[in-house]
């Protein structure tokens, strides 16, 4: 059987060892000319695997800054802050008018109902031909008579 190696694996699976090309820089032509130091340095990193990875190292762009935001004057805010609040009470006092009208138009009717109804018992009291109920009766014609002293 294949015994294990330091490394975990059988033995007869070696990894082949591994070689590190580094390469030169392209020089640019005669023709081209270029300040000294644009061509960057070769970088190569080692994995943690044991490959090397050979390349250029690439700067990061640095992001334009930001414009500054212009200040905000206090009479500005303060007039702002004004507007709005005078439109909440511009509302507010809209909202409490038309309370105020809605509870005005329920009282009417209200009243207009309690008129009805006791309006209703009153006649139906009056024009009921039930007879008499243990009330007292008054018989209009002599009383008219005895007011005026005509006895009959």
């Amino acid at each position: 059987m294949n015994e294990p190696t330091a490394y975990g694996r059988p033995a007869g699976h070696e990894t082949a060892a591994v070689q590190v090309h580094t390469p030169t820089p392209v020089v640019p032509a005669p023709l081209m000319p270029t300040q000294p130091g644009t061509i960057p340095a070769v970088a190569s990193v080692v994995l943690p695997d044991g490959r090397v990875v050979t390349g250029y190292a690439i700067e990061h762009t640095q992001p334009a800054p930001l414009a500054a935001k212009p200040a905000v004057s206090r009479a500005a805010v303060n007039v702002a802050l004004g507007g709005v609040g005078f439109l909440a009470v511009c509302g507010g006092l809209l909202m409490l008018t038309t309370f105020i009208a809605a509870l005005t138009a329920l009282v009417t009717q209200l009243v207009i109902l309690a008129a009805v109804v006791f309006g209703g018992w009153i006649a139906v009291q009056v024009f009921s031909a039930s007879g008499h109920r243990g009330g007292t009766t008054v018989n209009i014609r002599k009383a008219v008579i005895k007011r005026n002293r005509f006895y009959n």
